[in-house]
């Protein structure tokens, strides 16, 4: 039988995905998640005036969506005092990984990140061939001098650091951020995936020239702004290198209900101001019930509330499994020793209020299960 004719680096690779999503799972075990905690969306949705855009946008959605996103480019130079031509739209911060990694990442290229961060971009990686070196956090941090130190030990060409971070909530202060950039080796570039940085304190976002070429940042649409499905997300750097992204991306792939939602919802800074405010009650309240339960939250500067079980990662497993049975969809860092948490997305009050009967009975159940003797 005929058999397409792989690549050896396409053969060599696992065929999976960074996240099993909750659907995945809902099939699986053919029950509904009443609560849907686990996968950082902003549950309260987006402006209503975004949502109006999209809808008048489906009458013409017979047209392709404008290839160089000139709309949305322009209010967002503004917005940033940058040129458009210091911004690149794209898929989501996923898509603009994608295509940053395959214009700087060949076979045998280094890469550097933390273990245990966000697992797209090595994902990415991997699918371009690259090797990545991975360095532990410390204090639940991303360590910035270690990463850039790393960098200059392997010769990588890309660094990843989130700030805030994902899974674990934490955040270093711009200013920090900024004065470690001329550390980077030269022909490195600094990914700042900045997805969270409309939820955090102000002074989180790093202050400097958006021509600095050894930086890109990257933002999104999914989170604060509540259009996760909608799949944008942009890009800001020096001119050289957006221009660059010409070269390989797919120049058709953004929709038009999506591009005039985000520029709408990106106009209406008074939806997205109330909406930080409602997660931040929510983040306090995710806290309030995990101390409640004996448990510890991790300081947080996004949409989500990390929380130290105080264990191990078998307990804090089970944990999961049990709240997943009584309909609650929650995640945990997967890598040691941040697998000790669980990661819980703020919610509606319904939300949390079923995590909140939920929660002591997973608990207990955990103790249970994880205190029996080995037969």
């Amino acid at each position: 039988m005929s058999q397409p004719r792989y690549t050896s680096l396409t053969a060599s690779l696992p065929a999976t995905v960074p996240f099993v999503g909750p659907e995945t799972q809902e099939r699986q075990s053919g029950r509904v998640f009443q609560a849907r905690l686990g996968a950082n969306e902003n549950v309260f949705g987006p402006s209503p005036k975004a949502i109006a855009a999209m809808q008048s946008a489906m009458h013409d959605i017979w047209k392709y969506g404008d290839p160089e996103n000139h709309d949305l480019r322009q209010a967002l130079s503004e917005f940033h005092s940058v040129e458009p031509e210091n911004i690149v739209v794209g898929e989501g911060i996923d898509g603009l990984l994608g295509y940053l990694v395959r214009l700087l990442i060949g076979p045998g290229d280094t890469v550097v990140t933390s273990d245990g961060a966000y697992p797209t971009f090595n994902f990415h990686v991997a699918g371009f061939g690259g090797t990545i070196h991975a360095i532990p956090y410390q204090d639940d941090h991303e360590n910035l001098l270690g990463l850039i130190e790393a960098a200059h030990e392997t010769g990588a060409k890309l660094i990843y650091f989130a700030n805030p971070d994902n899974p674990m909530g934490s955040w270093h202060s711009g200013e920090t951020i900024t004065a470690a950039l001329d550390r980077i080796p030269e022909g490195c570039v600094l990914i700042l995936d900045e997805a969270y940085v409309e939820l955090a304190p102000e002074g989180t976002a790093a202050i400097y020239d958006v021509e600095h070429p050894k930086v890109i940042r990257m933002r999104t649409f999914s989170k604060a702004y509540g259009m996760a499905g909608a799949r944008v997300g942009y890009a800001m750097g020096a001119a050289e290198l957006i221009k660059s992204f010409d070269k390989i991306r797919n120049h058709f792939g953004m929709n038009r209900a999506s591009q005039a939602g985000a520029l709408e919802a990106h106009k209406d800074q008074t939806w997205l101001s109330n909406t930080c405010d409602i997660i931040k009650l929510a983040r306090d309240e995710i806290g309030r019930i995990a101390i409640q339960n004996g448990l510890t939250p991790l300081p947080s500067a996004t949409n989500f509330v990390t929380v130290d079980c105080g264990q191990d990662s078998a307990f804090a497993k089970a944990i999961l499994d049990d709240l997943a049975k009584q309909g609650v969809f929650i995640r945990m860092p997967f890598v040691s020793p941040q697998n000790r948490c669980i990661r819980i997305s703020c919610g509606r009050p319904e939300d949390l209020a079923l995590l909140k009967a939920a929660l002591p009975k997973a608990i207990a159940q955990a103790k249970a299960r994880t205190s029996r003797p080995l037969p």
